[in-house]
């Protein structure tokens, strides 16, 4: 039987410098990481080496993890279980990963580096990436395991510090490449009683000073033996540091780094939440400081973008059936974008936005800004011109856009689209798979009289990763299989807040 393939949830277009090689993709799919040739195609790696690509979903037994409510065993069962665990844990060599997906990726400026959060291990993990695509996990010191679940990533300018926001609101900074860390321990403050048997004289005050200082040494000694193992203890081992905070979940933040008059280029951080507030604020290590406010939103946040080539502009985007453009650095919004084409009864949740700068045989570069709506299947097409995002023609793809990729140097871009699942609708699935599944597609642009359009094209690029596929998503998973799938890349909507009266 025909399988679904599983779609690209996050796709990246690197080249190592400075050697100026022709470039590399990184894409992730389902539980796997994948290095491509970005000439041909060619699938030069995968990570981790031990999944079987053809039965990931196999069998009703191996969807998405969900929460499970721990009961305990009989005493007989756990004796039968110790007996067993041996074996079990030789054998676990071929299971599968414990996480399902790799829902953000992010490669280095210089291409050398890859990051990748594994989403229901809560873990980011750092990757070298050689020029001919191998895909190595750094010393498991990389390998570290957030105490909350991360909802963002971002690499500082100078590409040495990993930004990390989390679903509580908090944002920390952790090194790209770690160093031997010793996580500092206080010591705990010995009881001292305000009060002695000098300055208490009666019998009652004498009796509860005494019982005072009984229940601190049994509380000492209950914490002392206690495992600290905790969540939040999970993060203390290795080198991080708290550098801000929101009072609501953080959708995404940028690190910006902006020239001055004096030459001197001043290092910014911005945030989104959830509650409509985007925050400028300074760099590290003074990212404590708050700039400026951007508000102007009047649903959820979850998508900033600055262009490498304007960094003066931001361009946000959420639940609202609008973007705006900013001057962020004064904290003015320079123009309301209507998104076109919108249908005004459905729930809008922007996708991505995309600043791509195509380089042409003949000219300057096409610098254009790409947005792309959840459960949409065009993608639309801007250029900053003079203080306004100017609309363009869009791009009409054969299913929802879940990510793209510039390929600056060639004028063209790679997009993943969901191919599983009706176009236009984030929970119809097909009756079954395409032959062949389209999993990218591939679009050249072109430039007529100051008017952009982006025309589809065949390339051995998209051509041969359509062909050799990804990893197989049985046709007969059950509602509840797919439900967890459809949650896995389609989450905007939970962001959006219900209203007096309407189910929670």
């Amino acid at each position: 039987m025909a399988s679904f393939q599983h779609p690209f949830q996050c796709v990246k277009y690197t080249k190592q410098q400075p050697s100026g090689s022709a470039g590399l993709l990184v894409a992730s799919a389902g539980r796997r990481l994948y290095s491509y040739s970005a000439v041909d195609g060619q699938c030069l790696d995968a990570w981790p080496k031990t999944v079987e690509s053809s039965s990931e979903f196999a069998s009703n037994d191996q969807a998405p993890a969900e929460k499970r409510r721990k009961i305990s065993p009989a005493p007989d069962a756990q004796k039968e279980e110790s007996k067993e665990k041996p074996s079990t844990k030789k054998a676990s060599g071929n299971q599968l990963p414990e996480w399902t997906n790799i829902p953000i990726l992010l490669t280095s400026s210089n291409g050398k580096h890859v990051v990748a959060l594994t989403a229901d291990d809560k873990c980011i993990r750092v990757f070298s990436l050689s020029e001919d695509g191998k895909l190595d996990e750094i010393s498991s010191r990389a390998k570290r395991t957030m105490p909350k679940r991360p909802s963002a990533l971002a690499l500082t300018p100078d590409g040495q510090t990993i930004l990390c926001a989390d679903k509580f609101g908090d944002a920390y900074s952790l090194p790209l490449i770690p160093g031997e860390y010793t996580p500092r321990v206080e010591e705990a403050k010995a009881f001292k009683p305000a009060a002695t048997n000098l300055t208490v004289h009666s019998q009652r005050n004498l009796q509860t000073l005494k019982n005072q200082i009984t229940q601190f040494e049994k509380e000492a000694k209950k914490s002392s033996s206690k495992d600290s193992s905790t969540d939040e203890n999970v993060a203390s081992g290795f080198e991080h540091q708290l550098i801000l905070g929101h009072v609501s979940l953080l959708t995404d933040l940028i690190a910006v780094s902006l020239p001055t008059d004096a030459s001197v280029n001043r290092s910014y951080i911005l945030t989104a939440d959830r509650d409509e507030h985007i925050r400028v604020s300074r760099g590290l290590p003074q990212s404590h400081v708050i700039e400026k406010y951007c508000l102007g939103h009047t649903s959820f946040i979850n998508k900033l973008c600055v262009p490498s080539w304007a960094p003066q502009y931001l361009i946000s985007g959420g639940g609202d059936d609008f973007l705006l453009l900013w001057k962020w650095n004064e904290g003015k919004a320079l123009q309301k974008v209507p998104l076109e084409g919108v249908s005004q009864e459905s729930e809008i949740s922007v996708r991505g936005i995309w600043a791509v700068s195509a380089e042409q045989s003949a000219g300057s570069p096409v610098q254009t800004i790409l947005v792309g709506l959840e459960g949409s299947s065009t993608l639309l097409c801007y250029t900053i011109e003079e203080d306004t995002l100017k609309h363009q023609d869009t791009i009409q793809l054969s299913g929802n856009i879940l990510d793209l990729a510039g390929l600056d140097s060639r004028g063209s871009i790679v997009i993943s689209v969901d191919n599983i699942r009706e176009s236009g609708s984030t929970e119809a699935w097909k009756s079954g798979p395409e032959v062949p599944q389209t999993l990218l597609e591939y679009f050249q642009v072109t430039t007529d009289q100051g008017s952009l359009k982006w025309n589809s094209a065949e390339d051995p690029l998209v051509a041969n990763i359509n062909a050799a596929g990804t990893s197989a998503i049985a046709t007969d998973v059950d509602d509840k299989q797919k439900k967890a799938l459809d949650g896995v890349l389609y989450s905007g909507g939970v962001l959006r807040k219900k209203q007096f009266g309407e189910d929670q």
